[in-house]
């Protein structure tokens, strides 16, 4: 499916069901493979810009009155659940989510077609992220 054929409410659907088969696919890797030093995995800066997005669609969306109510920060939740294999792992990830939502909030005050603009923008790439993190996973 491409991100042009997809509406902007059915883009948070779709990114939805993304982030979890990102988790499955993150889950299925296995620790001794995935990591080739301490608490590194190869696919650490996709993730953290993965949650880098989350956070700035969270803030986003609320501002321009999307009503998803928690969906992006249970998302990342569940990712922290999931990868937080550390204490300061777990951080890494939170710090990330709350960058991206910050940053946002520094940026946006209101609803602008250019803040719409970013979140279609945001969605595609965390699509493109979601499914280059799930084949890794197979």
């Amino acid at each position: 499916m491409r991100f042009s054929e997809i509406s902007l409410p059915n883009a948070g659907r779709v990114l939805t069901g993304l982030a979890l088969a990102i988790l499955l696919a993150v889950a299925a890797a296995s620790p001794s493979s995935a990591a080739p030093s301490g608490d590194q995995r190869p696919y650490d800066a996709r993730l953290m810009r993965l949650s880098e997005i989350l956070g700035a669609v969270h803030y986003l969306r609320e501002l321009c009155e999307n009503k998803d109510g928690m969906r992006w920060r249970n998302s990342i939740n569940e990712l922290v659940k999931t990868e937080g294999t550390t204490a300061l792992r777990r951080a890494t990830i939170a710090r990330r989510f709350n960058l991206g939502y910050r940053s946002y909030r520094r940026t946006y005050r209101n609803c602008t077609p250019s803040a719409k603009s970013t979140i279609a923008r945001f969605f595609k790439e965390a699509i493109e992220i979601s499914q280059g993190l799930i084949k890794l996973g197979q």
